[in-house]
């Protein structure tokens, strides 16, 4: 299965200079889940179909982290879009979605730091009656979602001037983050495929949320699992929230 960030990897590792290596990595990882052979898990992949959409402006070799949890993201909601980003110039094709009349893109970024009049915290003509969100003129969410670590994604926001006409979703949340692959000095910083949890679920999209979230646990378990040496076990909560999903969906 090819989604827009194993493109935008496949398009990374062609411009290295050379191969790179992910940090503690001795075993051959598969090139679908991103995870070593022996503890893959393309068979449990999940795919929602889901009104909302999801772009990811990717800092450098993010796409390239076996940890990496945007990849998460595109292979569970189908309109995902994956960019890497530069400042001193933008994908064209980045700004011909934003432009999209089918989307309305939202900018997720914490509102303490931006200008208060560009901070939204619900989604403009949410339809609660149907589950649906839409925007002006029935436009699609497009959550923008700078996938980095939080001292690059602050520097992405700042230097990213193609997104100031963009209003920024702050989201509300008390949930602590879950992910213990990499650890922000702070509980109240999520990954971002939790990120994008959070919005699926602003959005009337509960059973993708859930999906998304459950994914990343049985992921993250995976991961775990394959580091500690030790099989994964299929059979944990995990694994049979994910199952459920996948069955009530």
């Amino acid at each position: 299965m090819t989604h827009a960030v194993s493109q935008l990897r496949a398009a990374r590792l062609a411009r290295s200079a050379k191969p790179f290596v992910a940090r503690g990595s001795h075993s051959e990882r598969c090139p679908g889940c991103r995870v070593v052979f022996s503890h893959c898990l393309c068979a449990l992949r999940p795919t929602v179909q889901t009104t909302a959409g999801v772009c990811l402006i990717m800092f450098d070799i993010e796409p390239l982290k076996p940890t990496n949890t945007g990849w998460l993201i595109a292979d569970v909601v189908p309109d995902t879009f994956a960019f890497g980003w530069a400042r001193t110039e933008v994908d064209p094709a980045l700004l011909v979605l934003l432009a999209d009349p089918q989307w309305q893109p939202y900018v997720v970024f914490p509102g303490e730091f931006v200008d208060p009049a560009r901070v939204v915290t619900t989604l403009v003509n949410y339809n609660q009656a149907t589950q649906l969100a839409a925007g002006p003129a029935g436009k699609r969410p497009l959550f923008v979602l700078l996938d980095a670590t939080w001292p690059e994604a602050r520097k992405m926001f700042r230097k990213s001037p193609y997104l100031n006409h963009l209003p920024v979703l702050s989201l509300q949340s008390e949930q602590l983050s879950r992910y213990r692959l990499r650890r922000s000095k702070r509980d109240d910083h999520f990954c971002t495929s939790e990120v994008a949890a959070l919005c699926l679920d602003l959005a009337g999209e509960t059973h993708a949320a859930q999906t998304l979230e459950a994914y990343l646990d049985v992921f993250t378990n995976h991961y775990l699992s394959a580091k500690r040496l030790v099989p994964a076990d299929l059979d944990d909560a995990a694994h049979q929230r994910l199952r459920a999903l996948d069955v009530a969906g």
